[in-house]
């Protein structure tokens, strides 16, 4: 499938029964954020704090939980990690990278996707996986076993295929709505499992950044793993399997779901700029 043929695919998205309305809610909510007092100076506290609120909630999606002090003190270096990890350590050992990388990467994501799915994958599987799978996708004859409760992964072939559109469609997101290339981008590399580990951590690392590359939230402080997880994450998980799918009505769940996550995780982040404010935050 072409680059062209891959806009015209996603851009019919948002021509399914309420998504624009959907879109437009998300657009909103950002913009909104933007203009919160503490945004005028104080941007990269907000967004820091954003970074350690959208690790913690990632990882709960993944099964994973610290509190967001643990969490707070483990991304600004106040505690270290313990020698012999235990395996919501190691978890969240490569969420928090994942996460603190999506502050690095800026442009990459959209300039040179694949650059950013590998530095992505570094981050989030370094010791989950061996060293020779860090960073690329599987070959054939390896597997995923993340997300079998959606369905089983595909091929490696056919994973490697989904993940060169989803290259594709970063590429040339310049022309379409940034809300639905976040959610396509994150919903693929789920469905496709290119990764033998860390997939999920990449898909929301993916949207995140897409997110503020995109301009929808260039502040970076809208927290949209926290939108993902809310309720504990059923959402989540039953938008994705609907995505699956792959008729309009399942795609066109998993968008809503994923535009109220956007809004979600701005109203999150009006909540930290008000901390930012008040000094409320340790």
């Amino acid at each position: 499938m072409s680059q062209n043929e891959i806009q015209s695919s996603v851009a019919a998205l948002a021509a399914l029964p309420g998504i624009s309305e959907k879109v437009d809610a998300a657009r909103e909510a950002c913009t909104q954020l933007r203009w919160h007092n503490a945004l005028r100076r104080r941007i990269p506290e907000a967004a820091a704090e954003s970074r350690v609120r959208g690790a913690r909630a990632s990882g709960e999606l993944d099964g994973a939980r610290l509190s967001v002090e643990i969490v707070r003190d483990l991304m600004r270096g106040a505690v270290t990690w313990h020698d012999d990890p235990d395996p919501v350590e190691q978890v969240m050992r490569g969420v928090l990278a994942a996460t603190a990388e999506t502050e690095r990467l800026g442009p990459v994501v959209l300039n040179a996707p694949m650059q950013a799915l590998a530095r992505l994958h570094t981050a989030a599987a370094a010791g989950l996986v061996p060293d020779d799978e860090l960073g690329r996708p599987r070959k054939d004859g390896e597997d995923s076993r993340e997300f079998l409760e959606i369905s089983p992964a595909p091929s490696a072939a056919e994973a490697r295929d989904r993940l060169q559109r989803v290259v594709e469609l970063l590429a040339g997101a310049a022309s379409l709505p940034v809300p639905i290339v976040a959610a396509v981008a994150h919903a693929e590399i789920i469905t496709a499992r290119p990764f033998t580990r860390g997939n999920g951590v990449v898909a929301r690392a993916v949207e995140r950044a897409v997110i503020q590359a995109g301009g929808l939230d260039p502040t970076g402080v809208a927290v949209p793993e926290v939108g993902h997880g809310a309720g504990g994450g059923p959402a989540y998980f039953g938008g994705l399997t609907a995505y699956v799918r792959g008729d309009a009505a399942g795609v066109g769940l998993w968008l809503a779901h994923s535009c109220d996550a956007i809004v979600a995780g701005a109203q999150e982040g009006e909540r930290i700029a008000d901390a930012v404010l008040a000094g409320r935050l340790s």
